[in-house]
């Protein structure tokens, strides 16, 4: 069972709320030196231009929405947003982001475990960022399928996530065993922990999502860093 390796990926969250934007900001023991954080931010941009050309208009929803680095560019581009995270200390950080930016009134958050969850209206887009690599492999159909229930009929999906570890020492901290789909994470106080982190070839998860009843285009920024994907299921959405 993966419910107590589930209870410590919350736990983690949880307490490293605080230090999130320092891992996307490149800040502290985050920054890799100019060039590769130019690489990086690039790559982010990227990203977001697709995001833009995609459109996430309309009822949005946010699955694990985190510190609202991604919340803020949705509520820019919808007519409402959903924002759903497990982790109270993150939406608290996400509501001030947002308020501060004067978009907090376009944004309802759910405090919720997104493995227990389901949604109470049905979305023009479901949006989820740097969360798919955390869902564990026997719960994957499950969560697609959560995706699935939430969309309108014709909704559309959106997601990013990391393709592979960004340095030396987090492969070698990777739970050794090709059926171990964990990693040991710490924190700048130097607690430890052992989350789920799953790194997907892009055209295997488009051909595995595609026998989901997907349509989905799943590809990697130029620097090849990140992937991405958007497209809409083929299957019945929510009524």
């Amino acid at each position: 069972m993966d419910g107590e390796l589930l209870e410590g990926q919350l736990a983690y969250y949880k307490a490293r709320a605080e230090e999130y934007d320092e891992w996307f900001l490149r800040q502290g023991r985050y920054d890799r030196g100019p060039e590769w954080n130019r690489r990086w931010f690039a790559e982010l941009e990227e990203v977001h231009r697709e995001l833009g050309r995609f459109g996430p208009t309309g009822r949005v929803l946010e699955l694990a929405c985190g510190t609202g680095l991604w919340t803020l560019d949705l509520a820019r581009h919808a007519a409402g947003v959903t924002a759903v995270d497990a982790s109270p200390e993150v939406l608290e950080i996400n509501r001030a982001r947002l308020r501060k930016a004067g978009h907090e009134t376009s944004v309802r958050y759910v405090e919720a475990d997104l493995f227990d969850w389901r949604p109470d209206a049905a979305y023009d887009t479901v949006f989820f960022g740097f969360w798919l690599s955390h869902v564990p492999p026997e719960r994957f159909e499950a969560f697609w399928d959560l995706v699935r229930h939430a969309l309108k009929p014709g909704g559309r999906v959106f997601f990013v996530d990391s393709v592979g570890p960004e340095t030396p020492d987090e492969r070698e901290r990777r739970s050794r065993g090709p059926q171990d789909h964990t990693t040991t994470r710490w924190l700048n106080d130097g607690r430890e922990f052992r989350i789920v982190k799953i790194f997907y070839d892009p055209a295997t998860l488009e051909r595995r999502l595609a026998d989901l009843g997907w349509r989905l285009s799943v590809m990697r920024t130029k620097e090849r860093h990140l992937l991405y994907g958007f497209g809409e299921s083929l299957a019945r959405t929510a009524p």
